[in-house]
């Protein structure tokens, strides 16, 4: 290289915070040695350089994949920019995907990770978890998809029963409980009475590692055995389970093809949500070097310890969120799993790809005959989408009921997901503006997770 030439491509250019200060500052996005970094400077803080994603390709061509976002209902005005105005305030480019009530403070656990500082004393009253919901199904224009339920611990909460068939009974589409297990695995008849829910209902599991060492390390407590009594208790009650781990590079980042072999490997999970740890909440400051796991490095652990059962190729960004999240899905074929994106090149049949993070082989029919008979020249394209689609869901699987569906989708379907969130080291505006988790808050607004835990937490 010529010794006046840059050590680096540049790409972009963006807004990013101060980790220090919070205060939006340019920041440049930049190719070098193969991954892209941020770099910024703070008048107070100086200058920084923040790994963005491990694989500069990916990153480039992750565009590739973007749709125009979904409207919602904004509840704030643009008034000091993004990310202070939240939320939503007119100016974000995504609906809420994904709505997230977090119904108490309480836990029962002490994690590092821990993004809500839970352990405070204090349960959300009935009627304001009612009156959340309302907002978020008023905003959505009365198309609400995914309502998490959250904490602290949720399963805590003396009226959690009661709050799951408030949700269902405002047909909110999909209800998922995020929890840590331990009810779970000592409460067998809690585990019952979640069992009425099943058909569009989830359990979140946090499950981080099959070692106890780094659970006393992520979680302060030695946890393996109650996951696994969790998982029991669960899958003796046919409830559905996606697994959520929470990874850090050179902790459990070797357990991630393991995780996933799991998943498969036991009836009624789901799937698996990988979430790069964020830099905000209890976590301390970001060592760069040491630390950061980015969507492409646990991609890459997933096709190197599953010997490419699982490849690079077969992830796509999520046409609602690219910059943050990636997605694949796997379907049975006799005795094995194979991604769906070996038999369909997603990019042809994006208009059919919704702005939502679930998959429904109902909903996905739903879209293809009602996209046929619009009037663009491209859909009969969505004809030759439904031929590649017909090996994957038999046609009688549209004659069972809704049981035997829900069984055939547990049995027969599986994704992996990996959604990095934002913080103030990887903060760039564009993403920030996209992210589709959004926290319900009890003031009745919409926050983005990423912006909702950097700035707005109280």
């Amino acid at each position: 290289m010529p010794s006046n030439q840059r050590d680096y491509r540049f790409i972009d250019s963006t807004i990013s915070l101060c980790p220090e200060c919070l205060k939006r500052i340019d920041a440049k996005v930049i190719l070098k040695n193969g991954s892209i970094y941020l770099q910024k400077r703070c008048k107070q803080h100086g200058e920084m350089e923040i790994l963005l994603e491990e694989d500069g390709d990916y990153y480039l061509k992750r565009g590739d994949y973007d749709k125009p976002g979904s409207i919602s209902k904004p509840q704030t005005e643009i008034k000091n920019g993004c990310p202070f105005d939240c939320g939503l305030c007119p100016d974000h480019e995504q609906h809420t995907c994904n709505g997230l009530i977090e119904v108490t403070d309480e836990c029962d656990l002490n994690c590092k990770f821990c993004y809500a500082n839970s352990g405070k004393k204090g349960f959300l009253s009935f009627e304001k978890i009612g009156e959340m919901m309302d907002l978020f199904l008023d905003s959505e224009f009365g198309n609400a998809e995914i309502l998490q339920i959250s904490g602290g611990e949720p399963t805590l909460h003396p009226q959690i029963i009661e709050i799951i068939k408030l949700a269902r009974n405002k047909k909110i589409k999909y209800v998922l409980l995020n929890t840590n297990g331990l009810r779970i695995a000592s409460d067998e008849n809690f585990v019952k009475e979640l069992s009425q829910f099943k058909g569009r209902f989830e359990i979140y599991l946090q499950f981080d590692s099959f070692d106890d060492k780094t659970y006393q390390d992520f979680r302060g407590k030695k946890l393996w055995d109650i996951k696994k009594k969790a998982i029991e208790n669960l899958v003796r009650y046919k409830i559905p389970i996606t697994l959520v781990s929470t990874i850090k590079k050179g902790v459990n980042d070797q357990e991630i093809g393991k995780i996933v072999k799991f998943g498969l490997d036991t009836k009624y999970i789901r799937g698996v949500n990988f979430q790069p740890i964020a830099y905000f909440g209890r976590m301390g400051g970001l060592n760069q070097s040491q630390d950061r796991i980015t969507i492409t490095g646990i991609i890459n652990c997933i096709e190197k310890q599953l010997n490419g059962m699982v490849k690079k190729n077969d992830f796509i960004p999520l046409p609602c969120d690219v910059d943050r999240v990636a997605i694949t899905y796997l379907y049975r074929l006799k005795d094995e799993f194979v991604p769906i994106m070996r038999s369909i090149n997603t990019k042809e049949y994006l208009p059919v790809i919704r702005n939502t993070f679930k998959f429904d082989p109902e909903d996905i029919l739903k879209d293809i005959t009602e996209s046929v008979f619009c009037k663009s020249k491209s859909c009969c394209n969505y004809l030759d989408f439904l031929k590649k689609l017909k090996p994957l869901i038999p046609a009688k699987f549209f004659l069972k009921s809704p049981k035997e569906k829900m069984e055939y989708v547990s049995e027969n379907t599986f994704r992996i997901s990996i959604v990095s969130f934002v913080d103030a080291y990887n903060f760039d505006m564009k993403s920030m503006k996209k992210e589709c988790v959004h926290i319900i808050t009890p003031d009745l607004k919409k926050i983005p997770f990423s912006a909702y835990n950097m700035i707005h937490r109280k």
